[in-house]
């Protein structure tokens, strides 16, 4: 077993992610993991990602807060409000955004493979 307490996961920066705090909870530098890792992403009042798109397929659960997520996908945009234990899932490929547009602190677990599988 791989523990990590709150308090000691690492930090890590990721690109276009402004006025937010990533931490890293399992997987990566905060230990052994075989298939996924898991972050928790704190997001300040207008924090927020760019929407970019990423290889890989992506899980969020908002823990805390309400969020604004955003979809692209073959053109077509979806925005949604996420609140408290409301979850979502990005395909590979597809586009996303997160935003805090609340005035309050947000909290957001993700969990993500490493790699994309092979084509």
């Amino acid at each position: 077993m791989n523990l990590t307490r709150i308090d000691q996961a690492p930090e890590y920066f990721a690109p276009n992610h402004d006025n937010m705090q990533c931490l890293r909870l399992q997987g990566r530098e905060a230990g052994p993991a075989v298939q996924l890792w898991m972050g928790m992403s704190i997001l300040q009042p207008g924090g927020q990602t760019g929407l970019d798109p990423s290889p890989i397929e992506k899980h969020y659960v908002v823990l805390e807060g309400s969020l604004t997520v955003v979809s692209e996908l073959d053109g077509v945009q979806t925005r949604h409000i996420l609140n408290r234990f409301d979850s979502c899932r990005f395909a590979p490929g597809e586009s996303r955004q997160i935003i805090n547009h609340t005035q309050d602190v947000a909290r957001i677990l993700l969990a993500m493979p490493f790699d994309p599988p092979a084509a």
